[in-house]
């Protein structure tokens, strides 16, 4: 498929069939100020807590009244990116960080990741995942909000070989993957949106 327009109609197609969210933008700016918005109006991730109703210590008590504040993940961003959304974060009292992902397994209100490539015959994301930060990150997250470059969409994964090839130049590397918000039907073939990973997948087409 050569015409970049039908590449494009055709990864939004699938990719919304998965129900994921499809969104342009023009900058990466205009991505960063999508995901601050996202953050703001979704609920904090809610912990669920056991115990509370029998006699604790005070430092667990106050677990128990405690109430979540929002966070953004964001990895394995360039240093100047990860300011500029860290800055839009505070204006709103969200908190974001790019590592330390182990001390917030309780939850993350948005993983940000931006996309090596994408494959449009079946709406699929490529994550180059060795960092442990950005596996957990995308795995945490109630929400996935993922920035595409047009630049790296192929039609077929087939077509992906170079950029796969690129991502193993140093030899075995860890590639994701991703298609959609993460479900299953492995309980009683009910469909299940968010079991493990996030409820939410946004994908952010960046004009480059």
């Amino acid at each position: 498929m050569s015409d970049p327009k039908q590449l494009v109609e055709l990864f939004t197609e699938k990719a919304k069939l998965t129900s994921a969210f499809v969104s342009r933008v023009k900058s990466l700016d205009e991505a960063l100020a999508y995901t601050v918005d996202v953050c703001e109006k979704k609920e904090a991730c809610q912990l669920l807590m056991a115990g509370c109703e029998s006699e604790l210590s005070p430092p667990a008590g106050a677990l128990c009244d405690s109430k979540p504040d929002k966070i953004v993940a964001a990895p394995g961003l360039a240093p100047d990116v990860f300011a500029r959304l860290k800055e839009l974060c505070a204006s709103r009292g969200i908190h974001c960080f790019a590592e330390g992902m182990r001390k917030h397994l309780g939850g993350v209100d948005i993983g940000f990741t931006i996309a090596q490539g994408g494959i449009a015959e079946t709406g699929t994301l490529v994550l180059d995942s060795k960092s442990e930060e950005l596996r957990l990150a995308t795995m945490l997250c109630e929400v996935h909000v993922c920035v595409l470059p047009l630049s790296t969409l192929r039609e077929t994964s087939y077509e992906a070989e170079d950029l796969l090839r690129a991502l193993s130049t140093d030899g075995p590397g860890y590639v994701a993957f991703v298609t959609g918000a993460s479900r299953t039907a492995d309980i009683e073939r009910v469909l299940a949106i968010g079991v493990h990973g996030p409820l939410e997948m946004h994908i952010l087409l960046l004009e480059d």
